[in-house]
């Protein structure tokens, strides 16, 4: 059995629910592929708003940005028009200056995984450079929660 490493454990997840809207379906009638990105983005704000303190507001009000430099999206199978689907988001550790999201996508009415993915956003300063270490706000946070390697 392979052992997990504190990088690639998850350390918080939260679930958020999302109505499929007639606009996010294609002419194939199915949900177009660029919109499970914004449920990532649903699922990373949802997540920001249930853990206080990562929220993009909270980044913003203590003087960064994070903006994604890194995003990969797997799609297992299609929704459509009515269903709802389940956005689970895993914050996941890593000791570098950087979040990482983990996210899966389930239909609700059968549990199936419809999606998988990741997000990578670092941190930069008010004046837009990149941050070599984690913000304090950031290293705050993470010791609320009690999140360690």
């Amino acid at each position: 059995m392979r052992k997990k490493s504190a990088e690639n454990s998850a350390s918080l997840v939260h679930r958020h629910t999302v109505k499929i809207r007639f606009s996010e379906v294609d002419s194939m009638k199915i949900v177009w592929h660029g919109v499970y990105v914004k449920y990532f983005e649903d699922g990373r704000e949802a997540f920001g708003n249930h853990f206080g303190g990562i929220g993009y507001l909270d980044i913003y009000g203590s003087g960064y940005t994070a903006p994604i430099v890194e995003l990969h999206c797997s799609y297992i199978q299609p929704l459509v028009y009515g269903d709802t689907a389940i956005v689970e988001t895993r914050y996941i550790y890593t000791p570098s200056a950087k979040i990482r999201f983990e996210y899966n996508i389930f239909r609700e009415s059968d549990n199936t995984l419809v999606a998988s993915g990741y997000s990578i956003q670092v941190f930069l300063n008010g004046d837009g450079l990149l941050e070599w270490n984690n913000p304090q706000f950031f290293l705050n946070w993470q010791k609320r929660w009690k999140i360690t390697e």
